[in-house]
């Protein structure tokens, strides 16, 4: 029988939206299965997906809502298929239950969220208002890989990467994306990723593995609920000290300009964009200024953030939320007599004119 094609050979540059972007790179990344349920602003991962699927043999299944595309996509993971979904909104909010489960068993999901406005049905547009929910989860305690894109090739980058972080850490990990990234068109460099030395990590299955159970391999005991308390803390535990020691390998973040700057502005995803644009032209004007990037939100790049602001510099976190990422940012910087300022501005695009009037007015001391 002759090998399927790949979905993509060799490397390319394309223009192209992000959520047909989402498509292509998790079918590059060895997705074998997408379920999900229409939401906006993903719908468009779902029907590219549906156009990549007869031609590479994929599959792909519309549940009934969010909750029940969750469990599928569990259920997928469990058979050893490298399965996904994609969801904003009140479809994050559903998921959270099927993906606590996941984050108890260790089931390496993989989730694309691609944020819309809030709270509740909010708009269907754009914003950065699901950073908690998605990095903390439905219990608040977040034993997940979350990571912040700003653009078409991280979409691409992150999405492979996703997988392959999913599989090997066995957590459920995200690609927080967002409306304007998932709708506009920009130029990408698609690429196998094999051809690149990313070596993708195989799936493999959870049940149904060959053998007897007891007998000639261990049992499996994927378990993800607890009658005693004892039992539960021992198991909550157990998962933090694995999830605290392979952190460290997983953490990203990018900054630039942070030495010897006045002020530090901290921001992700899309408004990231305008916020490096500013910085870096205020920089040829010999403004003392630099950015931070934090690339994994979960887990956060504390260390490396706590290491910049003990140099004394003013933080203005920019984002499009009303503090989600100051949050993080606080609890990163607890106990440093750290200056955090803020430019909140939910569920609206910030504009470079105004990031660049504050950085200015912080630099000056006011």
């Amino acid at each position: 029988m002759p090998a399927k094609p790949k979905p993509v050979e060799g490397e390319k540059k394309v223009f192209m939206t992000g959520n047909e972007v989402v498509a292509w790179a998790a079918a590059a990344a060895g997705a074998e299965c997408m379920y999900g349920y229409p939401i906006t602003p993903q719908n468009e991962i779902m029907h590219y997906w549906t156009r990549l699927a007869p031609k590479f043999g994929l599959i792909f299944l519309q549940t009934e809502d969010e909750l029940a595309a969750g469990f599928t996509m569990l259920g997928g993971v469990l058979a050893g298929r490298k399965s996904f979904t994609a969801t904003a909104g009140p479809g994050n909010t559903l998921m959270q239950e099927p993906l606590s489960m996941a984050e108890m068993m260790r089931l390496p999901a993989v989730v694309v969220i691609q944020q819309r406005g809030g709270p509740s049905t909010g708009q269907v547009v754009y914003s950065q208002q699901e950073v908690t929910l998605t990095s903390l989860g439905g219990n608040g305690e977040g034993l997940r890989v979350v990571y912040s894109t700003s653009s078409h090739q991280d979409l691409y980058d992150y999405t492979i990467k996703a997988f392959n972080t999913a599989w090997r850490y066995r957590f459920p990990t995200f690609v927080l994306g967002d409306g304007y990234q998932g709708k506009m068109r920009e130029p990408v460099v698609m690429y196998d990723p094999e051809l690149r030395g990313v070596e993708l990590v195989p799936a493999e299955p959870y049940v149904g593995r060959p053998g007897t159970p007891g007998v000639d391999r261990p049992p499996a005991h994927l378990r993800n609920a607890y009658s005693i308390e004892e039992e539960l803390y021992e198991a909550v535990m157990e998962l933090v000290r694995e999830y605290e020691k392979v952190a460290p390998e997983i953490v990203e973040h990018e900054a630039f300009g942070v030495d010897g700057a006045r002020v530090v502005a901290v921001a992700h995803g899309v408004v990231f964009r305008a916020v490096k644009g500013v910085v870096r032209e205020l920089r040829q004007q010999g403004v003392p200024v630099g950015y931070f990037r934090p690339i994994t939100l979960r887990p956060f790049p504390a260390d490396a953030l706590r290491r910049v602001a003990a140099t004394g510099v003013r933080l203005l976190v920019v984002e499009s939320a009303y503090g989600q990422l100051a949050r993080l940012v606080k609890e990163a910087l607890s106990g440093l007599p750290a200056e955090v300022h803020g430019l909140y501005k939910p569920g609206v695009l910030v504009g470079q004119g105004e990031i660049a009037t504050r950085i200015k007015t912080l630099v000056q001391g006011g």
